[in-house]
């Protein structure tokens, strides 16, 4: 394994190589940030279809983008690959004395709870549980760890059916908004209502991501019959009425 590792680290040397690839020479790591989000999205896809060829590909997507970035590094006399595995290295031990030292931790809320006393100690974070929550996360990720964050010294709800009033609450206030005309006003109110449903999500242990990609996916699916259907009675959707298409896809709900 480490001289298949070393073959793919010297490959991506030559690349960046006077006499490389004219592509992969001019990259940085800002331009390469794309292609690390999409990599990563890619793998995601490929675990939720249980794809296992799809994720051995991914997943060696994925490695080529770490390569890339030390190499990078490398060449700016920061740091190289045998830098990054070596303090991965040394913080998973620091960060599991359950398993490599003394500590006693039973159950995963225990490791958890310890896992942020770990980053206090490494300077991740400082004066607000809320440090080091990365700007560049996805929102819906962020309002995530936002709120798990806060759940850690009490900040939270009593019950499910508290979360749902105040999701009842901004839904009313969305409206309100929607009434007065007041675009700022409107944006603002949306996104309470987001962060609230967030917030139920993270209550009943959902991972609101996921939950919205599966009904992404289904609703996909749905339309794409739909378009099927259409096509098959010699229709074109953007002339059937809204409520022929919502008849249509009644009955796809009731088979999909």
């Amino acid at each position: 394994m480490s001289e298949k590792f070393d073959e793919l680290v010297k490959i991506m040397e030559i690349l960046r190589s006077e006499k490389g690839c004219p592509w992969d020479r001019v990259q940085t790591h800002d331009t390469l940030k794309r292609y690390l989000l999409e990599e990563a999205y890619e793998l995601i896809e490929a675990i939720e279809n249980k794809d296992s060829k799809a994720m051995k590909e991914e997943l060696g997507d994925l490695l080529l983008q770490i390569v890339f970035h030390s190499e990078i590094a490398k060449q700016n006399s920061n740091f190289d690959i045998n830098d990054v595995i070596q303090t991965i290295i040394q913080k998973m031990i620091r960060r599991h004395p359950h398993v490599f030292a003394e500590a006693d931790f039973k159950t995963p809320e225990e490791v958890l709870a310890q896992w942020d006393e770990r980053k206090k100690e490494e300077g991740k974070l400082h004066e607000s549980i809320l440090d080091g929550i990365p700007l560049a996360l996805p929102a819906l990720l962020r309002a995530y760890k936002i709120q798990s964050r806060v759940s850690k010294v009490g900040f939270d709800w009593d019950n499910a059916q508290g979360v749902v009033e105040k999701i009842k609450e901004e839904v009313k206030e969305v409206e309100e908004a929607i009434a007065c005309q007041e675009k700022n006003r409107i944006e603002e109110e949306i996104g309470d209502l987001l962060f609230s449903i967030v917030n139920l999500a993270r209550f009943l242990k959902i991972d609101p991501e996921a939950a919205l990609r599966k009904t992404n996916r289904k609703f996909e699916k749905r339309f794409k019959k739909l378009e099927k259907i259409a096509k098959q009675k010699g229709k074109n959707l953007k002339d059937m009425t809204l409520q022929e298409m919502d008849s249509l896809w009644n009955e796809i709900k009731k088979t999909t």
